[in-house]
């Protein structure tokens, strides 16, 4: 029953590549455009891994924020912060850490899949084992209801749900509840109010969805409510307690078909990503040097653009044109490698080089990146700060000073 509103981060490990572009900074900027939307810089987070190496995050989220500007986030359409200035994400990750159960964060995918992949690092830490609390705080601490993930990232939005739903159930029984949200309804007027007490009852008996999403509709399109009866009233309906922390749902995203040079999954710590300021140079000579179809041993040998990395890339950049000439030369040995990996050496430039600039014009005024991320910084408090009045109260904690 809040507003429509997107929430996504990024931890600051280094510079940003193609992968971070198509994997998720492309999507934001669309996004921004279609629903309020805030995206932070995940510096606390960083820590949650690389605890140990401190130095460079600053310059890092610095660098960071740079590149999002430059690829085309709008800080007139977006809000852009950093994490660690909002401190009531730590506040709202400590308290709901009180009734968070252990074994919940134990059975996250992710955490043991981590723990092996970064063997090197000892990660049994306190910080580490409760990181999905922390990134479900991130969410909760400005009620989004909507959140840009691929589908690996799917587990952490339930955990998201299931850590909003248990705090809704055990610090929204306020006092006469029900009392109170049957007050709310006769706001309807006494028909609406009667057929939104027959849809409740349809949807919590027979689990009727459809009564359900007129009922939704029917406290949306109600110009009689004010926000408390609507978050009084969703609660009511779905058969909680107040809704205190909404419960976001997944905006699935198509994940990234953009392999690194080696074939892996580009990423930074593997040592095979075309970062978005690499120059023209750097930029043909890393893709001259990838990894191609290991059967095209001699140039006469034909390939199967199927086993090649550099096909991915043309499937995101290149033309049906272009694609045909890849299938058609590589199977027949029409045409080498290096004559494949052209038009991409050509696209990838083309589409980096307004982005480069942008950033030039960035770097050359740090003052500005610096008021813009303290300009979201204020408006990220604020939303912040009017759900954890709400928090502190239900939890006993909202002094009034009596």
């Amino acid at each position: 029953m809040y507003p429509d509103r997107v929430v996504s981060g990024m931890r600051p490990t280094g510079a940003l590549h193609l992968g971070h572009y198509h994997g998720a900074i492309k999507n934001w900027v669309r996004i921004q455009s279609e629903i309020e939307s805030l995206f932070f810089v995940a510096d606390w987070h960083a820590l949650t891994t690389h605890y140990d190496e401190v130095e460079t995050i600053e310059k890092n989220a610095w660098e960071m924020v740079i590149d999002w500007l430059a690829a085309g986030i709008d800080p007139e359409k977006a809000t852009i912060f950093i994490q660690s200035r909002v401190l009531e994400h730590a506040e709202l990750t400590l308290l709901m850490s009180m009734s968070t159960p252990l074994s919940w964060l134990e059975r996250v995918p992710t955490y043991k899949d981590q723990i092996q992949k970064l063997a090197h690092k000892d990660l049994t830490t306190y910080g580490f084992l409760g990181y999905p609390l922390m990134m479900a705080a991130d969410v909760l601490v400005y009620r989004a209801n909507k959140v840009p993930v691929g589908e690996d990232q799917l587990p952490h939005m339930e955990i998201m749900r299931e850590l909003a739903r248990r705090f809704n159930y055990m610090y929204g029984r306020e006092k006469g509840f029900d009392e109170k949200a049957q007050a709310s309804a006769k706001k309807l007027g006494n028909k609406q109010a009667r057929a939104f007490m027959e849809l409740r009852t349809d949807y919590q008996e027979k689990g009727n969805t459809e009564s359900l999403g007129k009922a939704k509709a029917m406290l949306d399109q109600a110009g009689s409510l004010s926000t408390s009866d609507r978050e009084l009233l969703y609660g009511y309906l779905l058969g909680s307690r107040k809704q205190i922390l909404a419960e976001p749902q997944a905006l699935l995203t198509e994940a990234s078909r953009l392999p690194g040079l080696d074939g892996a999954k580009m990423s930074k710590s593997y040592g095979n990503t075309i970062a978005l300021r690499d120059d023209k140079e750097t930029i043909a000579r890393k893709i001259r040097t990838m990894q191609t179809d290991p059967a095209r041993v001699k140039r006469t040998d034909p390939g199967d653009p199927e086993k090649c990395p550099v096909w991915l890339f043309h499937v995101v950049y290149s033309d049906d044109e272009t694609k045909e000439w890849v299938q058609q030369g590589c199977r027949s040995a029409g045409i080498g490698c290096i004559q494949c990996k052209q038009p991409i050496i050509d696209a990838v430039i083309r589409e980096l080089e307004p982005m480069q600039e942008r950033a030039q014009q960035y770097v050359a005024k740090p003052a500005l990146v610096r008021e813009i991320v303290e300009y979201g910084c204020e408006k990220a408090r604020k939303l912040a700060g009017e759900t954890m009045r709400d928090v502190r109260e239900a939890m006993g904690l909202g002094y009034s000073g009596k």
